[in-house]
């Protein structure tokens, strides 16, 4: 795709934050739209030529940097107010309001990494999504991983985070390879939640009083990889058990079987994991 056909554009949530984005926009009959949520300090520029290939299959897409990441980080990070909560309940139904404004009376679709899966049940819109997604989305359990991964994850989740916040104010995310530097609430929901069942479920009737979780029935496409130490079959099967009522399908990929040497957590929007795609493809040709 050329790039012409991708747009900067600024999406302003309903308590007026302001967030970075970009729209892909094929250059023929638009097949349906898609809201590429990201992974926890993910920004969009990942997930580009994904979106592009997309596009150039014609569906329109949005990619964004959600609040206190990437280009949607106004000011100090320290006095971000960001949290997971808000940009499940405040960031994403934004975007997807944006979709249906760019792509009118198509349908709307999620393809969600990590985090963006796990938030849709907090979008006051999610009714309006056709089908979901979701690749390497799960609870993030520390109690089902292995040991050998386990260490490494306690270490982050309940030591550097913690220390972290306490000195800087944010988290440095970055110094252990975990994507963008997160504000302070960002990584201490997300240590709470991994330490206990359900990710976002263990939020419920604490700072979550309204979702929609337990009324979501729209088809999705749990996809996880057996070289994933997060997302693992445990986790993923957690993370679903949150939504009673949604029609999910699961499918687990061995990087072999694929002429690759790795997926884990992160690769399946790698430009070198082309051969995956069509995975992706095939589902919202479908829905």
């Amino acid at each position: 795709m050329s790039l012409q056909n991708v747009k900067q554009i600024t999406i302003t949530c309903s308590d007026g934050e302001s967030l970075a984005a970009s729209v892909y926009q094929p250059t023929s009959t638009v097949k349906g739209a898609v809201m590429m949520a990201p992974a926890t300090g993910i920004k969009r520029l990942f997930y580009a030529s994904f979106a592009n290939y997309l596009a150039n299959n014609d569906y329109g897409v949005i990619t964004f940097d959600n609040r206190g990441i990437g280009g949607s980080s106004t000011g100090p990070i320290a006095q971000n107010a960001a949290s997971l909560q808000c940009w499940g309940e405040k960031d994403m139904p934004a975007v997807l309001e944006c979709l249906q404004q760019i792509f009118p009376q198509t349908k709307y679709h999620l393809m969600g990494h990590s985090a963006g899966g796990q938030l849709i049940g907090l979008m006051h819109n999610a009714m309006d999504i056709s089908s979901m997604f979701n690749f390497a989305c799960s609870s993030g359990q520390l109690t089902n991983m292995k040991l050998a991964y386990l260490v490494q994850a306690h270490f982050f989740m309940n030591f550097f985070i913690p220390l972290s916040n306490a000195m800087f104010g944010h988290t440095k995310s970055q110094w252990l390879g975990m994507g963008e530097p997160l504000p302070k609430s960002v990584a201490k929901q997300w240590q709470q939640w991994c330490n206990g069942q359900g990710y976002v479920k263990t939020a419920f009737g604490k700072t979550v009083h309204q979702h929609c979780y337990n009324e979501l029935t729209l088809p999705s496409l749990w996809v996880n990889a057996v070289d994933d130490d997060i997302a693992n079959n445990a986790n993923v099967a957690d993370m679903m058990s949150v939504f009673p009522k949604l029609n999910g399908q699961t499918l687990t990929l061995t990087p072999s079987e694929h002429g690759l040497s790795e997926i884990g957590h992160m690769k399946f929007f790698s430009s070198k994991s082309q051969a995956l795609w069509p995975l992706a493809l095939d589902w919202l040709d479908k829905h």
